[in-house]
């Protein structure tokens, strides 16, 4: 049975892609796939190298009853290509930052909402600006669910 590492990408790695990080692995776990999913995150600035995730990220997951600890904030690097399954960027300006490090790779390397087409979002906004951690929560979720789906484990 194929295993599949994931990484999500934002800018500063301590709001949105820890999220993403977190909740997947949590989905994955309900599901009783968690054996089968191995979850990361990076900033693409590595401003916060370092650090543990926005309070904010924080706090909505322990309100949704999901592990928020074990975090530290890291800058994507050049080996993240070779190896995770798939990167998935929270932006348009994420996506390109990662294309320019790593070339396109529409099949590995694309944005989180890909996955939600119809959600009505082309990005996952950025908490840290707009202070709607439960916005965040709701398209990370989303396309979490989707992503299960997309790699037939739910």
């Amino acid at each position: 049975m194929k295993t599949y590492r994931i990484l999500f990408v934002c800018l500063g790695n301590i709001c949105r892609s820890p999220m993403g990080e977190f909740v997947l692995r949590h989905r994955a776990e309900e599901a009783g796939v968690g054996h089968r999913i191995h979850t990361d995150s990076a900033g693409t600035s590595g401003w916060h190298d370092g650090e543990n995730m926005h309070q904010g990220t924080q706090q909505i997951l322990a309100q949704q009853g999901m592990d928020n600890t074990g975090f530290t904030s890291s800058k994507v690097k050049r080996s993240d290509i070779d190896h995770y399954d798939y990167i998935l960027a929270m932006d348009d300006n994420n996506l390109r930052d990662l294309e320019k490090l790593f070339g396109k790779h529409p099949e590995k390397l694309f944005k989180l909402t890909d996955l939600i087409p119809d959600s009505g979002y082309d990005h996952v906004p950025d908490p840290w600006y707009t202070g709607d951690f439960d916005e965040t929560f709701r398209l990370v979720d989303s396309a979490s669910m989707a992503l299960l789906k997309k790699l037939d484990l739910v």
